[in-house]
């Protein structure tokens, strides 16, 4: 038998042998990797599309051992929606972050939602454009510092911060909506569960799938890993409760 750290540690054959770019102590590498334990255990490595576009995860086509489609910034919904449309055997998924699923593409988001586009969405948020610079994004909390709000987001001038899984869940063919985390391995466990059932009901047909991870950023945050836990616990969960938002009624599953 296995010991508990030979499990934990185990890279699953889906996820490359590369060092990842990624900055110590952000989410994404955790994602990644359970991600790409989701499409080892289903035995779905051959059937498995991913689409990328630009941020943080922009080389997750370096890690991820699946096919991938590179997309412009904002677009991967747009491409998403094509290959799915051509190949509509295959499970596509979109990896996106907050500065490009909510910002410049917002509208490609609400719109294949909208039409209940038969894939799933895998959400980074952050809070903040980690890629170029520490910007604010639209998800940035109120009174939240970065280096185009420096005193803070201001409601009165830049809105509030935008509710994504709570928006995408009222559309009718949308089939699942979770928002998860990866603060505490039992968290870190719920999200590969949540990317699971989004790929199961994708399988069914059901619709538009959506699972937004509410992510951490220390060097954008210009913290401590640990600190940016604290944060996450404090400062995020707060405004962008974790939970299911919608999903199948249990006579469609």
């Amino acid at each position: 038998m296995k010991k508990g750290y030979e499990l934990i540690y185990k890279r699953p054959k889906t996820l490359l042998s590369k060092r990842m770019h990624y900055c110590p102590g952000c989410f994404h590498s955790t994602v990644h990797k359970m991600l790409m334990e989701v499409v080892e255990e289903m035995d779905i490595q051959e059937k498995t599309i991913g689409v990328c576009p630009v941020g943080c995860s922009v080389f997750a086509y370096d890690y991820l051992d699946v096919d991938m489609q590179e997309a412009a910034h904002g677009r991967a919904a747009a491409v998403a929606t094509g290959i799915k449309r051509m190949l509509p055997d295959r499970i596509v998924f979109s990896y996106q972050g907050d500065g490009d699923l909510a910002a410049i593409g917002t509208a490609e988001t609400i719109h294949a939602c909208n039409r209940g586009e038969n894939f799933t969405f895998i959400f980074i948020n952050n809070g903040i454009y980690g890629m170029t610079g520490g910007q604010m994004a639209p998800t940035t909390l109120e009174g939240q510092k970065t280096t185009t709000s420096p005193y803070g987001r201001k409601p009165d001038t830049a809105g509030m911060p935008i509710k994504m899984a709570e928006i995408v869940s009222l559309f009718e063919r949308v089939a699942y909506v979770e928002r998860v985390s990866c603060n505490t391995p039992a968290n870190a466990r719920k999200t590969k569960r949540a990317i699971r059932k989004a790929f199961e009901f994708q399988m069914q047909g059901l619709g538009t799938t959506f699972i937004e991870v509410a992510s951490n950023c220390p060097s954008g945050w210009k913290c401590t890993p640990e600190e940016s836990l604290n944060w996450l616990k404090e400062h995020v969960f707060p405004y962008f409760p974790l939970g299911v938002f919608k999903e199948p009624a249990k006579e469609k599953v």
